[in-house]
């Protein structure tokens, strides 16, 4: 069954309309208190009811673009606190770059005053953070969490438990508890303290309307024959959402189960969407033209990376400030990725491995270019080559997708899309460097290619960007 894509998370809802309306009332206010501090307002734009409603409104909207660019709606946020605030910042910064232009070159007659924006930014931080105190360590908007029911303590059920313990794991939802059926192994299943014992077709339908379930997922192991069908249709009839495991844990985690995965989920489900030559021709002029403008601005910083690495190497010959590698681009085909040498150049001389996330083969300018993702930038001419695009799942060695097939199921399907500079997988799961560690972003890299979208890449490129900015690159 697919996922309602009707279905908002309640939550998220509240925290974009709880933004919106405080970071407006704020602005509102600073327009209060410059026309008190400064009488000759009175007399210009401040007076007029346009001004205030285009530019203190513009700027409100602006700034919860931003923060839903950031992630900071995302109902699966796994940050600190401190890692929020961060966000916020970034957020409510390019929010006063982009006002600030759009003012200055349309809008100057209407701006209030000179102060207005720079006021209005600081003060819709500190606002913004203390909401935030108030909705992640407080839980104040915990009332919009959805009632859920789990049919299912075996094996599939039990995945819920282990994917999610911790309550920012829960954050969107009220997990009530685990209804077994038969064919179940209970071996692998559920503690008996979560299990609710019911008859599977008046009990379970009556404990659904009497505790206000709002969501049924099915996770049992056997479906044949053990389902209550008439229980869940009266359910669904009645506006209760029934999901199937694959479904729920796709949208509450941002991945693809692939160890759970099976054809048909695969056939019925939303997504996994095929690009027209016309799509492929307009991605790939945004892409090169993304790429020139960053070329553009980082062409000294690459110069001098190179410079560096010559320097490093002791002016030795023979060796190159670029690393050429065989990668596995769209559809299998082979191309060269091009870096920035990050490693010794003997690195590879007893064959191909896995880096790891303290790799001893690493330089000492390597550590520092790969932290802000530097060795990445000669990726750009890979983009004008139109063998890589800026979003998308990072291309691996051929040496590796050839084990990586044969072990992880659905392992091939990632190179349906061309590889990119930064993708999904990057954004959600730290340094891998194993055949395991391959087996969880590809979850993600999965979860991307189904949602492939401009606003998913527009999410990824802004949250790579503040990684790079913040150096918590590998």
């Amino acid at each position: 069954m697919a996922v309602n894509n009707k279905r908002h998370n309640k939550r998220s809802n509240l925290l974009v309309l709880c933004d919106l309306i405080s970071v407006s009332y704020v602005s509102y206010l600073i327009l209060v208190i410059l026309k008190a501090y400064y009488p000759s307002l009175s007399n210009d734009a401040a007076e007029n009811i346009t001004s205030v409603i285009v530019v203190n409104g513009a700027f409100s909207f602006v700034i919860v673009i931003c923060m839903l660019s950031v992630g900071l709606y995302e109902s699966k946020l796994r940050e600190t606190f401190r890692g929020i605030i961060r966000r916020i910042f970034v957020s409510v910064g390019l929010a006063y770059f982009c006002v600030e232009i759009i003012t200055s070159v349309l809008l100057n007659s209407l701006v209030p005053h000179a102060y207005f924006l720079p006021t209005a930014a600081c003060s819709s931080i500190v606002l913004l953070v203390v909401l935030r105190y108030f909705t992640t360590r407080l839980g104040l908007l915990g009332l919009g969490k959805t009632r859920t029911l789990v049919i299912g303590a075996g094996e599939r059920a039990s995945i819920i438990e282990k994917r999610m313990r911790r309550d920012v794991d829960r954050i969107g939802f009220d997990l009530v508890g685990f209804v077994p059926v038969p064919g179940d192994n209970r071996e692998e299943g559920i503690k008996k303290e979560k299990i609710i014992h019911l008859q599977l077709n008046e009990g379970l339908r009556q404990f659904i309307f009497d505790n206000d379930i709002e969501e049924v997922i099915i996770a049992c192991d056997q479906r044949r024959g053990t389902l209550p069908i008439e229980a869940l249709f009266e359910c669904k009839l009645r506006g209760t959402e029934v999901t199937e495991l694959l479904d729920f844990m796709e949208r509450e985690t941002g991945q693809i189960v692939v160890n759970l995965m099976y054809p048909s989920w695969v056939i019925y489900s939303n997504g996994f969407t095929t690009q027209n030559y016309l799509r492929e021709s307009l991605d790939y002029a945004v892409n090169a033209l993304v790429a020139l403008i960053i070329l553009i601005f980082t062409w000294p910083f690459m110069l001098l990376t190179a410079l560096v690495i010559y320097l490093d190497d002791g002016f030795k010959t023979g060796t190159s400030v670029f690393y050429k590698q065989e990668r596995v681009g769209l559809n299998g085909k082979l191309f060269q990725i091009i870096k920035f040498r990050s490693m010794r150049p003997d690195a590879e001389k007893d064959g191909a491995k896995w880096a790891s996330k303290n790799d001893d083969r690493v330089t000492r300018i390597g550590h520092f270019i790969r932290k802000y993702r530097i060795d990445e930038l000669p990726q750009l001419f890979n983009v004008f080559k139109g063998e890589m695009a800026f979003i998308g799942p990072r291309p691996e060695r051929p040496e590796f997708v050839e084990q990586l097939v044969r072990e992880i199921p659905y392992y091939n399907q990632r190179h349906n899309v061309k590889p990119g500079l930064a993708g999904w997988a990057q954004l959600n799961y730290p340094y891998g460097s194993s055949v395991a560690d391959s087996m969880e972003k590809l979850k993600f890299d999965l979860y991307y290619v189904k949602h492939q979208s401009l606003l998913l890449d527009l999410l990824i490129l802004v949250r790579t960007t503040e990684i790079v900015l913040f150096g918590r690159g590998r």
